[in-house]
């Protein structure tokens, strides 16, 4: 699994505090737990939203082996979780994702194609119905 770091330029401080703590791969942050999340924003200016959506990102990169840049779309278009991309309609979820790319990269050809959204949504409800056993 790929290092997590360098993060985008907007989770510096998130960046220092993990890597001062030991967290430098995506499943010790996908571990992290509310509370801890709350003492490594007392540290160093991070903040404590931003720590959450890098859990969250983590989560969707470690539960359901998705690349990076997939889980932070996915955050970004209000999934934050296996459970809410389960819940999630396949072809609301890649118009959706469409135009939060085109926002984000403009005319550029989409890299999220319609066979991987319907293939995460598959390995989130797979990934659901293991966690309920």
């Amino acid at each position: 699994m790929p290092s997590p770091f360098p993060l985008p330029a907007h989770f510096k401080k998130e960046e220092k505090v993990l890597q001062e703590a030991g967290c430098t791969s995506w499943p010790l942050i996908a571990a992290l737990s509310d509370q801890q999340l709350d003492q490594l924003s007392r540290r160093g200016g991070a903040l404590e939203r931003q720590l959450r959506k890098l859990r969250g990102q983590a989560q969707l990169v470690v539960e359901l082996d998705l690349e990076p840049y997939q889980a932070a779309l996915l955050l970004y278009a209000g999934i934050a979780s296996s459970r809410g991309l389960a819940q999630s309609s396949p072809q609301q979820l890649i118009t959706q994702l469409g135009r939060l790319e085109r926002s984000l990269t403009g005319m550029a050809p989409a890299r999220v194609q319609p066979s991987d959204v319907r293939a995460w949504i598959s390995r989130a409800q797979q990934h659901l119905s293991r966690s309920m056993k």
